[in-house]
């Protein structure tokens, strides 16, 4: 038998980051088919990414642009990757490349906390580490 072939394949990909499970309000635009700009949200964000749910189809690689319905932040984001979900369209997993301002975070209506950035936030979770320190 030729070598790898018929052996099941496994990958452990271990995140560099913490996720934080939220919704957060975005607009995403740059399709290349279906131009125009879709308001909905994310599930989830860490320091460099998000998973954002969306009615569009999109391929792996494409650039878009997001920003967020409130607060200031802005990104050119690569597509990493695109999965159907049933009765809701498809989960795209975001991969900023290009970023300014801040997420906001607890500014709804009835919320008397102060708005938080992401970053806050993750540290509430996780001590952020130096990458130039992680062996």
């Amino acid at each position: 038998m030729p070598l790898g072939i018929g052996v099941p394949k496994t990958f452990n990909v271990v995140r560099r980051e913490t996720r934080v499970p939220m919704e957060v309000g975005v607009h995403i635009t740059g399709h290349a088919v279906l131009p125009g700009t879709e308001a909905t949200f994310t599930e989830n964000v860490s320091l460099r990414g998000a998973r954002v749910l969306t009615t569009r189809r999109w391929k792996t690689n494409e650039r878009l642009e997001v920003t967020t319905l409130a607060g200031s932040f802005r990104s050119i984001a690569r597509v990493a990757y695109c999965h159907a979900v049933p009765q809701s369209g498809f989960a795209i997993g975001l991969e900023f490349v290009e970023c300014s301002g801040n997420w906001v975070l607890g500014s709804g209506p009835g919320q008397l906390e102060a708005p938080q950035t992401v970053e806050e936030r993750l540290s509430d979770v996780a001590p952020l580490r130096d990458p130039k320190r992680d062996d």
